[in-house]
C-alpha cells in the first residue's frame, strides 16, 4: 500500500482497502454457498451412476438428465427427432458439433445437439420465471462418451426454473414429464 505524508489520505486508503477486503470475502462466501447449494440440489436428484459411469438408470448432475441408449448417436439422433416431431414440437436446429469440429481440423467424440418447442410448454415456464428464457426453447444432446456409450441428455425443466429464482412451478413438472417420456421413447429398445 502506497503511504502518503498526509495522516487523512493514508487513514481513507486504509479504509479502503479494509471494504474491499470485506467485500471480496463476502462475495467468495455467496458463490461459495451458491456451488454448495447447486451441490446439494444435485445430490438429491442425481439417480445411480452420472454420464459414463455405469448404471442404466436417468441421471441428474447440476440440471441435466442424462440416459443412456442402446443405440448408436446418429440413430439416437435420428429417434430423438423423430419422437419430438411425432408429438408436434417444433425443431428449431439440429446442430452437429463433432462435424463442426472436423471443419476447423478438430476431433471430436460424436455431439449432437437438438433445439425443440412449443409456446404451450415455453411460455408457462416464462411466466414462472421470465429469465428462463434464455434456456428455451429446449435442448436435448446426444453424445458417445470416451467408452463409446450413447448418451441422450436435456436439462431438467424444475431446475432451469429453480436456477432463475422461482421455487414453484406447476407446468415445469408437466414439461419434465414431457421430455421424460421422450427421452425415454428415443432409447427404448
Amino acid at each position: 500500500m502506497q503511504t502518503n505524508e498526509n495522516p487523512f489520505f493514508n487513514q481513507v486508503q486504509e479504509k479502503t482497502m479494509s471494504m474491499k477486503r470485506r467485500m471480496a470475502l463476502a462475495l467468495a462466501a455467496v458463490l461459495l454457498g451458491g456451488c454448495g447449494a447447486m451441490g446439494a440440489h444435485r445430490d438429491a436428484h442425481q439417480g445411480a451412476g452420472g454420464p459414463g459411469q455405469g448404471g442404466n438408470q436417468a441421471t441428474a448432475t447440476h440440471g441435466l438428465v442424462a440416459l443412456k441408449s442402446p443405440h448408436a448417436p446418429t440413430e439416437t439422433m435420428n429417434r430423438l427427432e423423430a419422437e419430438v416431431k411425432k408429438r408436434n414440437l417444433t425443431v428449431v436446429s439440429r446442430i452437429d458439433h463433432a462435424a463442426a469440429a472436423q471443419r476447423i481440423g478438430q476431433s471430436l467424440r460424436p455431439t449432437e445437439l437438438l433445439v425443440f418447442g412449443n409456446p404451450q410448454a415455453g411460455t408457462p415456464l416464462m411466466l414462472c420465471a421470465q429469465l428462463a428464457g434464455i434456456d428455451l426453447p429446449m435442448k436435448a444432446l446426444v453424445w458417445a462418451d470416451e467408452a463409446g456409450q450413447t448418451w441422450l441428455g436435456y436439462n431438467d425443466p424444475k431446475w432451469l426454473i429453480h436456477r432463475h429464482g422461482a421455487r414453484e412451478c406447476p407446468p415445469a413438472e408437466q414439461v419434465g414429464k414431457a421430455l421424460a417420456a421422450i427421452a425415454a421413447a428415443t432409447v427404448a429398445k
